[in-house]
């Protein structure tokens, strides 16, 4: 009888190694590695031969980037989605991409299991285990911190080395980190108290405010149905764009976000992130809808946008629902063409410019000077038929006082 397959998430980090002998002396089974390129910046050609090394059978890196910027962090941006008016969600709507190729190998490699190194505190085991179940629901999911009776990360390093693994530990950084080409998360340690402030060395992407430049930078992104699609005028395919402003906007330290967030499950976490090509592509898309949106659409998206933004952080991305509210999104975004300039100084990005062939701001209308479109003797009627209920309520109450 042929051994069992298991498709394991695989990131070469001490979590991830270890599970790959730990999994063979629990199961039955071959471990197939699967590590996903989401521009996490690392460079991933070692990983091939660590995988090996650790016990994989074989191991696959996927270069997901493409799909990662294009089919979720655009609809997202397009969404105006934001989880508790801060988080720019990058890593919760990257775990849905690697889940959805690791089902795609799991299908290709025969494997009836995927198996993951997330913990049991965390959110991102529930985005892992709902995108498999959603894409396949027969798939069993092993989750080795949920099982094991490994308890500490010392106790983690006795296993690898009582097996020999090729682990290496790093104390460049003392923060839990997680890197791709939207963002860079940093927890734990110094942060897990709110009262301390970041210190100026958490920062690994962004300037911080003191080393910024004292000249402002002005930056100017063309949009296409929602879509970003250049930056100060030259066309670039979308990984190159987000690079291009992560670089821009990390230079002027912007998109720095210190915040306490409610974690799905349960617990509130404080959580440092970066996430500078992000916030400049988010205050331009604002900007852009502000002319090219009416205001019953406009308000009615921004309201949704905090579903949107809940759906992904809970990693229910292949939802009817999230589908839905995309779909919604996307029948607003057909006029949000245009170009957007902004200005970048200190950490802040302030709007400077934007303009729209399909912008509904139309001057003649809201010009202070004399003008011969609108009749400002309109506005007694409309104000008289708005007022009605507040008028009627106010004569009953009047009648009512004097009845007393």
């Amino acid at each position: 009888m042929s051994k069992m397959k298991i498709v394991l998430a695989y990131s070469g980090g001490l979590d991830t190694t270890i599970i790959i002998p730990w999994l063979k002396e629990n199961y039955d089974c071959e471990v197939i590695a699967v590590a996903a390129d989401v521009g996490q910046g690392e460079e991933l050609a070692p990983l091939n031969e660590k995988a090996i090394k650790s016990g994989a059978s074989k191991i696959f890196i996927e270069d997901l980037k493409d799909e990662f910027v294009e089919n979720f962090i655009f609809p997202t941006i397009k969404a105006g989605a934001v989880y508790e008016g801060k988080y720019l969600l990058g890593t919760s709507f990257a775990r849905p991409v690697i889940a959805k190729r690791l089902v795609e190998i799991a299908h290709r490699e025969g494997a009836t299991a995927i198996c993951h190194g997330c913990t049991g505190k965390g959110n991102d085991q529930v985005r892992f285990e709902l995108s498999v179940k959603a894409l396949d629901p027969d798939m069993k999911i092993i989750a080795p911190w949920r099982i094991w009776n490994i308890k500490s990360r010392e106790e983690e390093i006795e296993y690898a080395e009582k097996r020999g693994l090729p682990i290496s530990i790093s104390k460049k950084s003392p923060y839990s980190m997680d890197r791709n080409i939207w963002h860079l998360s940093h927890e734990g340690c110094d942060l897990e108290d709110p009262w301390n402030e970041p210190k100026d060395d958490l920062l690994l992407i962004s300037n911080p405010i003191s080393k910024t430049p004292d000249k402002a930078e002005y930056v100017e992104i063309e949009f296409e149905k929602g879509v970003p699609v250049a930056v100060n005028g030259k066309k670039l395919k979308p990984v190159a764009l987000l690079e291009e402003l992560n670089k821009i906007g990390a230079k002027h330290g912007v998109g720095v976000t210190d915040m306490v967030e409610n974690r799905l499950v349960g617990m509130k976490s404080r959580g440092v992130y970066e996430t500078p090509g992000g916030e400049i592509l988010y205050a331009a898309h604002r900007n852009l809808e502000e002319i090219t949106l009416d205001r019953t659409t406009s308000h009615q998206k921004e309201m949704l946008a905090i579903r949107f933004a809940e759906l992904v952080y809970d990693g229910n991305w292949f939802t009817p629902l999230r589908e839905a509210l995309s779909a919604f999104v996307d029948s607003t975004q057909q006029t949000v063409t245009g170009t957007v300039r902004l200005k970048l100084f200190k950490g802040r990005i302030s709007g400077a410019g934007v303009k729209s062939p399909y912008s509904l701001y139309d001057e003649d209308i809201a010009t202070f000077s004399a003008d011969e479109v609108y009749n400002q003797k309109d506005s007694e009627g409309f104000i008289n038929l708005f007022g009605l209920p507040l008028k009627v309520r106010a004569q009953m109450l009047k009648r009512n006082k004097k009845d007393k």
